[in-house]
């Protein structure tokens, strides 16, 4: 009888169904899971008698076919993601939308969206397994080159981070358009008094008492001693303008040997409109030269040219020499506080004490010198059809024919999805989705079940005929 060999079919089928429910559901609290189900399909049916056409004044006759039974069509992974949830370790990484984790053996690539990874006692990145994470190492800058062939990544304990000398420092934000003041005197003796000059100064004093003392209506002059200060005359009143505005700012300097100096720049309104004096010193040891000028800004207050120098710095401690470029194109001067601060590269020798991924899946060390550097990054890889991808355990996946070959890219980019750093990714099952897949599942059991015993009853009551 074709019902009982029908019904076979149905209990094997609806068997195979029981299976992927219940791996479904034993796999409900696994990291990064991806659910299955499965689908059925007729299988080849038995023709009794084939279709035929019109004749005549006979119509059309439809084929007489017997199905033989059920079979598995498919059974299909849900690639739909799985909920993000925090974990708090830093090496965790979750993935949202396409892509897999690139892991490997030294000899095969595996792939998975199970991000639960640590870095083992060599600085291996590596998941629960052993196996390396993928991707791409930092230069000794810092510098990743994501267009590369991807390797296993690998933070050494103690890595360092070597010193660099200081070459460059930007000088930014604002020097203050505020600040001068003005004062009259209607005697070159109360004038004299405020300035402390007198016929017994000396030096560049001297000078100003005899360019005071000499001014004539109409003229005005700027002190050799101090240049914040200017004296006009116009005839019956002298004027004190006193140019208030003074700011200083200092950075910290390194030698090739990575030892700290500190340069003080002192910027001094001057006297003429729109432009100040720059001065650096240092008092850590050695000899600095240059690092004097003029900064001029236009009547906007924006940096319109300097003609300050680069300073030349030679330690005293035998480190090389170095030239450090000012740089003050980013100054402005607007009414307001004087808020100066300085960018600037070099840095001491660091070793690395910690450190993060961010949501680029780029790793980030922090040293002991206070900086970050970059140390490498992570690699997805995305398929044209990840669902054709063969499950290899332990959450695993290997490519096959029909998942297309691997491309390989950053997160955010080559279609590949986002990074949650602290995260992981759950299951995908739905549970309630199980249960009614089960339900269903029982009762096609249970059905196929009645069809081979109506059909062994059927088949009793044939041998009964003889008797």
């Amino acid at each position: 009888m074709r019902s009982l060999f029908s019904g076979v079919s149905g209990l094997k089928n609806h068997q195979t169904r029981m299976d992927v429910i219940g791996n479904n559901i034993a796999n409900v609290n696994t990291t990064g899971f991806k659910g299955s189900r499965v689908t059925f399909q007729d299988i080849l049916s038995q023709t009794i008698t084939n279709a035929s056409s019109a004749q005549g004044t006979s119509g059309g006759t439809n084929a007489k076919q017997i199905g033989l039974g059920v079979g598995v069509a498919s059974i299909d992974t849900d690639t739909s993601d799985g909920s993000v949830q925090s974990t708090g370790y830093n090496t965790d990484l979750c993935i949202s939308g396409n892509g897999y984790f690139l892991l490997g053996d030294g000899d095969n690539t595996y792939y998975t969206r199970n991000g639960a990874f640590s870095f083992d006692a060599s600085g291996n990145y590596v998941n629960s397994g052993g196996l390396k994470v993928q991707g791409w190492m930092a230069d000794s800058t810092g510098t990743i080159s994501s267009t590369g062939e991807v390797t296993d990544i690998s933070v050494p304990v103690g890595q360092t981070m070597a010193a660099t000398a200081t070459t460059a420092a930007t000088f930014t934000k604002n020097l203050s358009a505020d600040g001068d003041t003005t004062a009259t005197y209607t005697s070159l003796s109360s004038l004299l008094t405020a300035l402390g000059l007198s016929s017994s100064s000396t030096g560049s004093a001297a000078t100003d008492y005899t360019t005071v003392s000499n001014l004539t209506s109409g003229n005005s002059a700027t002190l050799t001693s101090d240049t914040t200060k200017s004296v006009s005359y116009d005839g019956t009143t002298y004027t004190l303008t006193t140019s208030g505005t003074t700011a200083t700012t200092s950075f910290a300097a390194y030698d090739s040997e990575g030892v700290k100096h500190t340069i003080t720049g002192t910027f001094t309104k001057s006297t003429t409109a729109n432009q100040w004096t720059f001065t650096a010193t240092s008092t850590d040891g050695g000899t600095m030269t240059g690092g004097t000028g003029t900064i001029t800004f236009d009547t906007s207050g924006k940096y319109s040219s300097s003609t300050v120098s680069d300073i030349v710095f030679t330690p005293s401690g035998g480190a090389a020499a170095t030239t450090i470029a000012l740089d003050f194109s980013a100054l402005t001067q607007y009414s307001g506080d004087t808020t100066v601060t300085v960018d600037k590269n070099g840095n001491a020798a660091g070793s690395l004490s910690s450190v993060s991924i961010d949501s680029t899946g780029t790793i980030v060390g922090t040293f002991s010198n206070g900086l970050k550097q970059d140390l490498a990054q992570v690699a997805l890889a995305t398929f044209n059809n990840p669902g054709g991808l063969t499950k290899s355990g332990t959450s695993l996946y290997s490519s096959s024919n029909n998942s297309g070959e691997a491309q390989i890219s950053t997160a955010g980019s080559g279609g590949a999805g986002s990074l949650t750093p602290s995260s992981l990714e759950m299951s995908n099952v739905s549970l309630s989705d199980q249960f009614s897949d089960m339900i269903i599942t029982q009762r096609g059991f249970q059905a196929n079940s009645k069809i081979i015993t109506t059909s062994d009853e059927m088949l009793e009551t044939l041998v009964g005929l003889k008797r």
